[in-house]
């Protein structure tokens, strides 16, 4: 969090102008500085991650039944988003190095009722833009990005966000960059932004014309202000959090049994997360959680179980996960390691020794 003095200072004038929602001086003020920042001038902020993928794909206007290519490793908030839309989500799965969609399996899946690929940057890891844009082009589908951990994130210099379609960044909490709660969309082309505006705010093109069905979207001025802090503040941030996953790096490389994911080339990490794959390590991925959780420090499996396995979808899609067979066994190994810019390497030293002995 920024000092408690600053972000007062920040929404001192909240008082005085009494505009806390709908688009007021911190929300523009914010945005600009994301324009910036992220390397994309076509951007819309809303109220969390989620709502900003669920309402993009909506404003890209594909027939009910389309089917999209995604991947079961990911949060089910992007699952959600596909199917709340009313399309089908066809499982491919992912690759072993970074964890993001195998996109050599993708064009397998291609058939002609696909209308969009929508991939995930996982840990901060991005996907291959360049194999998926081509098959992208070859097919005239629609690519979107659920980009939640990877802001600030690089490839060969270029702002992640300005990569396909549209990328949504989440500014959850528990995220390298918060807003407290909100999320933020990039868009290709500047008219995506002009679309999205009224499916933000229930579908209200003027204060007596609301010709789409929608929902409340909108980011509030406090949000915003936490943005604007956060942000002075969060190449430092990401910094500090290098330090602390160099220092789980050190201790953990080449222990049989344990997997950590090398840098990409090209690609600038975040360190939004340090996930760790227990595969024929002399403890189990669980007792090794359960042994973290004894000393008090928690540990957490991300991402498990697979979408397709959640009760939810699991009657409709379980059988494919025999189809995902890396996205089935990253799912049952990972551990994503405790990592925030404030963590202390002494901690580290201690959860490595736990792990190790």
């Amino acid at each position: 969090m920024p000092g408690f003095e600053e972000y007062m200072e920040e929404i001192r004038g909240l008082w005085e102008s009494c505009w806390l929602s709908n688009g007021g001086a911190k929300h523009l003020d914010f945005e600009t500085a994301l324009q910036t920042y992220l390397q994309t001038p076509h951007l819309s902020l809303f109220a969390n991650g989620h709502v900003a993928l669920e309402v993009a794909i909506d404003a890209f206007g594909f027939s009910k039944g389309g089917e999209v290519i995604t991947t079961p490793y990911t949060h089910c908030s992007t699952t959600h988003s596909i199917v709340r839309n009313g399309l089908i989500p066809v499982f491919c799965d992912i690759n072993d190095a970074d964890k993001t969609i195998d996109a050599g399996q993708i064009e397998h899946y291609i058939t002609d009722k696909t209308v969009a690929i929508i991939a995930t940057h996982v840990y901060g890891f991005a996907c291959d833009v360049e194999t998926i844009d081509k098959l992208a082009q070859k097919y005239r589908l629609k690519v979107i990005y659920d980009a939640a951990h990877a802001f600030g994130v690089t490839i060969n210099g270029v702002g992640i966000g300005n990569f396909g379609d549209a990328a949504m960044f989440s500014c959850h909490a528990t995220k390298v960059f918060h807003t407290i709660e909100g999320g933020i969309t990039t868009f290709k082309i500047p008219d995506m932004v002009r679309k999205v505006a009224p499916l933000i705010n229930f579908g209200f093109v003027n204060a007596e014309t609301v010709p789409f069905i929608s929902t409340n979207a909108r980011m509030n001025e406090f949000e915003a202000a936490m943005g604007i802090c956060n942000l002075r503040h969060i190449d430092e941030e990401i910094a500090k959090r290098k330090l602390v996953a160099d220092k789980y790096t050190e201790l953990l490389s080449g222990i049989e049994g344990i997997k950590l994911l090398s840098p990409q080339k090209g690609v600038t990490q975040n360190y939004s997360y340090y996930p760790v794959f227990f595969d024929g390590y002399k403890h189990s991925r669980d007792e090794v959680q359960y042994l973290l959780k004894e000393s008090e420090v928690y540990a957490r499996k991300y991402f498990y179980p697979l979408t397709t396995e959640l009760d939810c979808y699991a009657a409709r899609y379980g059988a494919s996960v025999a189809n995902t067979p890396v996205a089935k066994q990253s799912a049952d190994t990972v551990l994503a390691l405790p990592l925030f810019s404030e963590m202390g390497l002494k901690d580290v030293e201690m959860i490595c020794r736990i792990i190790i002995e």
